[in-house]
């Protein structure tokens, strides 16, 4: 298992630190997907809280993921349907804030 590392990222303009051994691009390329994420609901609800835009992102990546969680059901089993390093990614994220970093700013 690798060290893990402190990575920073930037999502709705603010910077957080996020602990987690998967690599750093990984780490940056989820940031980046919920960045992104959380613009474009913005953007569509005009919603301006950064604790309401982070759970609608949360439902709509929930969303994504329980639909591809039942793609993957549906295909052949030996088809990977994930990226072990994303989901290491998004853990640590999810566990960043957590731990107050989205709703303290």
């Amino acid at each position: 298992m690798a060290a893990k590392r402190s990575v920073l990222v930037r999502i709705l303009g603010h910077e957080y630190r996020i602990r987690s051994d998967a690599d750093e691009a990984s780490i940056q390329r989820v940031a980046s997907f919920v960045d992104e994420t959380m613009a474009r609901i913005r953007e569509r609800t005009r919603t301006v809280d950064t604790l309401d835009l982070a759970i609608l992102a949360s439902l709509n990546l929930a969303n994504d993921l329980l639909a591809a969680r039942s793609a993957a059901l549906a295909a052949p089993a030996d088809a990977e349907w994930v990226d072990p390093k994303r989901v290491k990614a998004l853990i640590a994220i999810a566990e960043s804030a957590g731990e107050g970093a989205i709703g303290s700013h």
